[in-house]
């Protein structure tokens, strides 16, 4: 037998050495872990970026051929988490978010993978760019795994859609009940979490697109003031109600990745006030999580919940008076006559001049051409595949609104944040002298319909989208073994005293159940 030469033996070496990665990888449950024990465990030298991110990879290989929350995984993901391993171990300073992985909503531009918003009309959209929160993220240290489906054009496409489908990544489906909703638009990134396909992922929210999906799918998740996080390179729907926001299975792991991705950015006017506290406040208030002496509004009757979500609440709301709280009970959000329609006409003129806006800022010479005209010329020729449960009624009806410069869009515009800010939140915490305000976030998921549609179950995201607020939910029971969340909510850029409330709920409350995609064959 010839002797083994140096190419073979060092060969063999790396051989062993990524079984060992792979097989550390499998064995070990760094997917229940939290941010801060990935962390310290990173910055310590006993687990690598490396064997982090290849155990997501595998677990999403593994466990999403049913779920679909992916739509795609970067291809320089384990690079990237090489690169961050090379800077620890020559001496370079780690970030707040070294070595973690984060899965963004495919609505958000990252250089490395195209970004369609769920549509095939945007499907070669490779932009090359990084929104300004994913550049943030990496200054942090971050990897970024990949995207999310969502529910196509952020779900304001056509009635009757269900959450979660879109015609790039199909139908993304709850992870404790595949035949259930995610919720949505971020129904990707809000499966993807509860499945530890990563630790956090990011969503965007126009009205409740990150607080459904994270109540359906027993998240914890921050939808921020607009203004504190630029929206810059993220497929629009509203430039005074989008925002993204982080979802994770903490509050905490979400409020370390806020922090990472807040901050003003020259390209999007509404960060130009930034709050009058920093980043390490925003982190002080994990500390100083508590709800001893804080006075706490109870909102009745926001939504028609589920009979269950009503019994839940109530145990929830005695627990925030176990644990310090002074309840201010019955406390009511009344919309003036039209509001609803006000809000509609509102999204549908924005909807118009932010879409166009960002198509013509497209590098892509063919695609900077379209306008929402041409999409839905093409969602017509392409129909079998673009349009094959549900229609374009909000496209048609935005594309013949006249315009952000018209009395319409500006009166309705005027009404609606005058209804839930000076006529709505902000009386309630004056006139009530409370801190901040509580309310079931939504209904447990519903059964998945592309017949129909979604069968929504109540929700209470309408006063802090609007509004432009901030509004927090944490898991706050279960039915049937769905879960159903919590949520917190109060003024402009109020998130430190919202931290502070829910991250206190969640220490108190009682573990709740996860989906456990163990147990189940892959594929």
């Amino acid at each position: 037998m010839l002797p083994m030469s140096i190419f073979h033996r060092n060969a063999l070496k790396v051989l062993v050495l990524l079984l060992m990665t792979s097989a550390a990888s499998a064995q070990t449950a760094w997917h229940d872990r939290s941010i801060a024990e990935l962390h310290e465990l990173l910055i310590a030298g006993e687990l690598s970026a490396v064997t982090l991110t290849r155990h997501y990879l595998d677990r999403i290989e593994a466990f999403d051929t049913e779920l679909a929350s992916v739509i795609a995984t970067s291809p320089d993901a384990l690079e990237q988490a090489g690169a961050l391993d090379r800077h620890l171990a020559e001496g370079g300073t780690p970030g707040p978010l070294h070595g973690i992985p984060i899965l963004l909503k495919d609505n958000i531009e990252a250089r490395e993978l195209p970004t369609t918003a769920g549509s095939l009309a945007l499907q070669e959209n490779h932009t090359r760019r990084d929104a300004p929160l994913v550049a943030s993220l990496r200054a942090a240290g971050a990897v970024i795994l990949g995207k999310t489906n969502l529910s196509e054009w952020a779900n304001f496409r056509g009635e009757r859609s269900s959450s979660g489908w879109s015609a790039v990544g199909g139908q993304t489906r709850n992870p404790f009940d595949p035949t259930r909703t995610p919720c949505g638009s971020s129904s990707g990134s809000g499966v993807a979490v509860a499945a530890g396909f990563a630790p956090v992922a990011i969503g965007t929210e126009t009205n409740g697109s990150v607080v459904c999906p994270a109540t359906a799918n027993g998240n914890a998740a921050i939808k921020p003031t607009v203004g504190l996080v630029s929206r810059t390179h993220i497929v629009p729907i509203s430039h005074t109600q989008d925002t993204a926001g982080p979802m994770a299975m903490n509050l905490a792991d979400a409020v370390r990745v806020l922090a990472a991705m807040m901050g003003p950015d020259p390209a999007d006017s509404a960060t130009a006030e930034q709050p009058d506290w920093d980043r390490e406040e925003l982190l002080d208030a994990l500390d100083q999580a508590s709800l001893q002496g804080m006075r706490v509004g109870v909102i009745r009757g926001l939504s028609n919940f589920h009979p269950r979500v009503t019994d839940i609440y109530e145990e929830a709301v005695t627990l925030l008076e176990a644990s310090g709280a002074e309840v201010v009970d019955d406390l009511n959000l009344d919309w003036p006559d039209g509001f609803w329609e006000d809000t509609y006409s509102v999204l549908l003129h924005e909807f118009r001049h932010t879409l166009n806006s960002y198509l013509a800022s497209l590098p892509d010479e063919q695609l900077s051409q379209l306008d929402l005209a041409a999409l839905i010329e093409f969602n017509q020729t392409y129909a079998e595949v673009q349009m094959p449960w549900f229609g374009q009624e909000h496209f048609e009806r935005a594309e013949a609104t006249d315009g952000i410069e018209s009395e319409t869009y500006l009166e309705a515009l005027a009404r609606i944040q005058s209804a839930t800010r000076a006529g709505g939140i902000d009386r309630l915490l004056a006139e009530f002298e409370v801190d901040v305000l509580v309310s079931p976030t939504g209904g447990p998921a519903w059964k998945i319909d592309w017949i129909n549609g979604d069968h929504f179950g109540g929700g209470s995201a309408t006063p802090a989208a609007v509004s432009g607020y901030p509004a927090i939910t944490v898991p706050m029971g279960a039915i049937h073994g769905m879960p159903v969340g919590l949520s917190f909510f109060a003024g402009r850029y109020s998130e430190p005293a919202l931290i502070r409330a829910a991250q206190a709920f969640e220490s108190a409350r009682e573990p709740l159940p996860s989906p456990n995609l163990d147990s189940r064959p892959g594929p």
